[in-house]
């Protein structure tokens, strides 16, 4: 698990693909590899990966085919930076939300603002999600947990970024077309299925 708090953006040194599979590394710096172990989980640009290397200030990850498909990772280059959060311990500070790793695909930038020191985006995302992101609700894009401005039912939410986030993310680089991973809230989730099974067995649904 992961609490949506990127530690920063960090480059993309070796890229190897094969047939379904990503295999890459990156270059962390000491506080973010400091007891990192095999097998640890790792939020890459919001995504769960397994720590399959270790060494010389690089960590690698393999990607496989269902990754590829639902995430951005497919078209990572080397050189290219990624947001990086290490999974939390019990008793660590959750500053943001509870998030698990697990995309459920990518949303499209449709729209990109500045004014009064925030940096708004807006992401198109499929019309069938947005029973689950609601107004100052939590949604992870990229991996950063971040409370839902405006939304519409057609499919497109808004978030609005302070300068912190934009200095730990990449998202104040994203640009109308650019792809985000998406997570919905968990709890969110969980609750609206809820009411809908309870609905249905009351006959309305």
């Amino acid at each position: 698990m992961f609490t949506g708090i990127t530690r920063g953006t960090f480059p993309i040194t070796r890229i190897e693909r094969t047939p379904g599979r990503l295999s890459y590394a990156v270059a962390l710096p000491p506080q973010l590899t400091a007891g990192l172990e095999l097998g640890a989980s790792v939020s890459i640009d919001g995504v769960c990966q397994t720590v399959v290397a270790l060494g010389d200030g690089e960590v690698a990850f393999d990607a496989i085919e269902e990754t590829l498909r639902v995430t951005t990772l497919g078209a990572l280059n080397v050189g290219a930076r990624v947001a990086v959060e290490r999974s939390f311990k019990v008793g660590d500070e959750i500053g943001g939300h509870e998030v698990s790793g697990h995309i459920i695909g990518t949303g499209k930038v449709i729209d990109v603002r500045t004014s009064g020191g925030t940096h708004d985006l807006r992401i198109e995302v499929a019309a069938e999600w947005m029973k689950y992101i609601l107004p100052k609700g939590f949604i992870a894009v990229d991996g950063s947990s971040l409370t839902v401005g405006e939304t519409s039912p057609t499919g497109w939410f808004e978030v609005h970024l302070i300068p912190e986030t934009l200095r730990l993310t990449n998202l104040g680089h994203k640009v109308a077309g650019s792809r985000v991973n998406i997570e919905l809230d968990a709890r969110t989730v969980a609750i609206v299925a809820t009411v809908e099974r309870v609905l249905a067995q009351r006959g309305l649904g």
